[in-house]
């Protein structure tokens, strides 16, 4: 849910961009028992629960933390929203069940080990390696609390709601004026003032106003003292006995602040992360994995997403964003090499690199050691400029590698999206797509004579 109420309703920092955005901010995501837990410790009203990653573990949770339960909730802890809602793909629906305490055994063997899939995983799910136990609440009202960066305010912004669950990004679109935002000054830090105005958003029927003042003041120490990139609560909710309580956790983190943060990145569940993602942070290389067919690797932020616009423009599709770096090393691009070819979904390679810290002959390099540690069985287009450019083009054409050059990143785009078209409907050898390519570019510099004659 987060981030999908995030992208409709939160800062332009997320939302101004979409997808697109979303997908390339990098921070640290941690389990929901992880949240609650952190959240404990700054003072803050959370459920009583227990983490078990094995069945036989599910009694003496119970008998140790729940002795006089009767009922519990039992949840399925991945990296990824909409679990209530999601589907096993065993059958069972829901990642979330309310359960009688002796059920509780049954119902979390049936999560333990199993995938589930939510609208935030893509089709593939995530595998459930822990279930947590909470105490049931008796919950009076459901609200929603969030706290994001705001691009436009420069600083934190906290956003409420008096409607919070599963619907909440609905309830969004369709009322937005039940959505209050509470900028935050970074310099002054937050106000009764500004804690008021978001109480006063969130609307609590029973919970005690200055009480709730102060939980929200603490969720905003939270906030900054831990480097969060995002904190959301869905629900904050009141019980029966006039208590705010954070009933559920998401956490980001940003990945700057890891060095002072030693504590909570050492909660980083790596399992839960696209494996490609985590071979990339081990090489330093700044990789995000799509959905496309053109592997892209680029040197700078900026030509990598131009490059990936470029390749929507000629009707292509980026399988990911992958920054080597000005200064990447010999290694790191066979790495990279690796990380691209490991995609069973890139029909052909784009490599765009405008040398100017990084060097031509240093990327040429790794292209070729690349081909000798991973089978190339795709096309790859180079294009290379800058910094000892003759130099790389050299080592590349004594290479013997069957690779397609191109002039400029529109000549290159245009390649790129040719050879992952005939990859993929006629499965023709790199070789027969070098052959097609240069018929593509006689033919193409037979229309530009024509048009300069005329």
């Amino acid at each position: 849910m987060a981030r999908g109420l995030m992208n409709k309703l939160g800062s332009r920092t997320i939302s101004i961009a979409g997808k697109w955005q979303q997908q390339q901010l990098r921070r640290l995501n941690i389990h929901e028992y992880q949240g609650a837990e952190l959240m404990g410790k700054h003072g803050i009203n959370v459920p009583k629960g227990v983490t078990v990653s094995a069945v036989g573990e599910v009694k003496k949770a119970i008998q140790e933390v729940f002795p006089n339960e009767k009922e519990l909730v039992v949840k399925s802890q991945i990296l990824a929203g909409g679990r209530g809602l999601g589907t096993f793909q065993s059958g069972l629906k829901g990642g979330v069940h309310i359960v009688k305490a002796d059920e509780v055994e049954a119902i979390a063997g049936k999560m333990l080990g199993q995938i589930l899939v939510t609208k935030q995983t893509g089709p593939q799910g995530k595998v459930v390696s822990k279930v947590y136990l909470c105490e049931k609440l008796s919950l009076a009202n459901e609200m929603y609390f969030a706290i994001t960066l705001d691009r436009t305010t420069a600083g934190p912004i906290i956003i409420a709601c008096k409607k919070g669950g599963t619907s909440i990004e609905d309830l969004a679109e369709k009322f937005p004026d039940m959505i209050i935002k509470v900028p935050i000054d970074v310099f002054k830090g937050i106000t009764d003032e500004d804690a008021a105005k978001v109480v006063d958003g969130l609307a609590p029927k029973l919970a005690d106003r200055n009480d709730s003042i102060e939980q929200v003041k603490k969720l905003y120490k939270l906030f900054c003292e831990c480097d969060c990139t995002m904190l959301e609560i869905n629900p904050i909710a009141e019980t029966s006995d006039g208590q705010l309580v954070a009933a559920d956790a998401k956490l980001n983190f940003d990945d700057n602040a890891a060095f002072r943060q030693k504590e909570i990145f050492a909660l980083r569940d790596s399992s839960q992360e696209d494996p490609r993602e985590v071979a990339a942070a081990k090489a330093d290389l700044n990789y995000i994995g799509l959905h496309g067919e053109i592997g892209c690797m680029v040197n700078g932020a900026g030509l990598a997403m131009a490059t990936m616009d470029i390749i929507k423009l000629h009707g292509g599709t980026p399988a990911n964003f992958l920054d080597v770096g000005g200064n990447a090393s010999e290694g790191q691009v066979v790495e990279a090499f690796k990380i691209l070819t490991s995609d069973d979904k890139v029909k052909a390679i784009l490599v765009n690199i405008f040398g100017g810290i990084m060097k031509c002959d240093v990327i040429a390099s790794g292209i070729v050691n690349a081909a000798k540690h991973v089978q190339l069985k795709v096309p790859v287009v180079v294009r290379l400029e800058g910094t000892n450019v003759d130099q790389g083009k050299r080592i590349l054409k004594e290479s013997g590698m069957a690779l397609i050059t191109a002039e400029d990143l529109d000549d290159a785009a245009e390649k790129a999206v040719k050879a992952s078209s005939t990859a993929g409907v006629n499965n023709q050898s790199v070789a027969n797509c070098r052959r097609d390519f240069s018929e593509f570019q006689t033919n193409k510099l037979k229309a530009r004579l024509v048009d300069i004659q005329r």
